[in-house]
């Protein structure tokens, strides 16, 4: 088959994320399929963006064939990243033949976070024979931008972004979502097609495929270590939906134990309020490292005792989670403290961490303090149980095959 994947942040393991599209369509190259993605110029998920002078320019990334569309720069989450998203979906748009001419996909899948894509995905579709059209679900938009960003519903981009996710789920031929508890939703807003659920993984090549940790990262964990401390360890965005504030407070309640730390790894808007809040409070017990490759994970996380999981208190997560990190931390086999309100709470179905409330501080000192008090041998059960169960039902290569199927289908 031609696959046309159109994902404004797609990335890739050298780029950084988002990863999900590089690693399914990397899946289905070695399965014999032909397979392109459109992406935006400019992502804040990557660490590295290509140098783009002309849309569609054209970049090969692991047998993948990459198309870039000049979008323009933004930072946080204002007019200038509502207007590089307008202008993605509306080259796309207006180019629509010419996709559908050069590129004759077999299968559109419109993936790019926000729903708007659709609309450049069903114009290609008018233009190409027999043509299936595919739209992947990663968050629930418009929901997270009024439950997590506090936008009114009457706002013209809550509108437009609401019309869009109307438009996807009445005109794709199939939704395949990240997130288990969406159908429902999806088909009172006007679902007629298929309904697929794929949550996101881990690649076995990847893990094998260990890198170092920089010397600075190094330093701190081996020391750490060497003064017998018991690392909380969190690793990905700092972002307002991560709810990192809260872990602060959890950090400043246990300033008295001198065993357990907090080590956090990686960047985001929230990143310096967050260290500005630690040296305020003199929290000793937390320390703030940069970002790390993707496969630097393995080596980061067997300097973790734990894995910290979390994210706001908030009714978006309804309709479950699907973060990378879960994954991540499942296959490291390390212990979850997992902070999230969500019906698919990975901690329970596999018997691999402790839950406790998002954003309650108590419940997730609690559940720290329940883990540092294990024996070695219960939390090295804890970690067994969520790398086998992340080996059975997250491994990347058996998901692309159900991909596969749902569009075959």
């Amino acid at each position: 088959m031609n696959i046309l994947y159109i994902d404004h942040y797609a990335g890739s393991l050298t780029m950084g994320m988002e990863f999900r599209p590089y690693y399914f369509t990397r899946e289905w190259v070695k399965l014999g399929h032909k397979v392109s993605i459109i992406a935006g110029d400019y992502s804040h998920l990557r660490k590295k963006n290509p140098n783009v002078e002309r849309d569609f320019q054209h970049e090969k990334v692991d047998r993948v064939d990459y198309y870039w569309i000049k979008t323009g720069k933004y930072k946080g989450n204002g007019i200038k990243r509502a207007l590089t998203m307008v202008r993605f979906v509306t080259k796309i748009w207006m180019r629509a033949k010419w996709v559908a001419e050069t590129f004759k996909p077999d299968v559109i899948i419109c993936s790019s976070t926000y729903p708007i894509d659709t609309f450049a995905g069903q114009h290609i579709k008018k233009y190409c024979n027999n043509g299936i059209l595919v739209h992947e679900i990663h968050d629930m938009w418009p929901s997270t931008l009024t439950e997590i960003g506090g936008m009114s519903e009457k706002n013209p981009f809550v509108l437009l972004m609401q019309a869009g996710g109307n438009s996807a789920y009445r005109y794709s031929d199939a939704i395949v979502s990240v997130l288990p508890y969406t159908e429902k939703y999806m088909r009172k807003h006007g679902l007629k097609g298929k309904f697929v659920y794929i949550n996101n993984g881990i690649v076995l090549d990847d893990w094998k495929r260990k890198e170092g940790l920089p010397s600075e990262h190094e330093q701190v964990l081996q020391g750490l270590k060497g003064h017998g401390k018991f690392i909380v360890g969190y690793f990905g965005g700092h972002a307002l939906s991560n709810n990192l504030s809260v872990l602060l407070d959890v950090a400043e309640d246990l300033k008295e134990n001198n065993r357990i730390c907090f080590v956090l790894v990686g960047d985001g808007i929230e990143k310096p309020i967050l260290q500005e809040i630690s040296l305020k409070k003199e929290l000793k017990n937390v320390i703030f490292l940069p970002p790390v490759s993707k496969y630097a994970i393995p080596e980061l996380t067997r300097y973790f005792d734990c894995s910290y999981i979390s994210a706001s208190n908030s009714p978006l997560y309804r309709f479950g989670i699907a973060m990378n990190k879960i994954f991540d931390s499942m296959m490291a086999a390390k212990p979850l403290v997992f902070a999230v309100n969500a019906p698919n709470n990975f901690a329970e179905m596999y018997q691999c961490g402790i839950s406790a409330e998002a954003g309650n501080v108590d419940s997730i000192k609690n559940a720290i303090e329940r883990l540092e008090n294990m024996s070695e041998a219960e939390r090295t059960k804890m970690g067994q149980n969520g790398h086998k169960a992340v080996l059975e039902n997250y491994e990347y290569g058996g998901m692309a095959k159900r991909f596969l199927a749902a569009m075959q289908n």
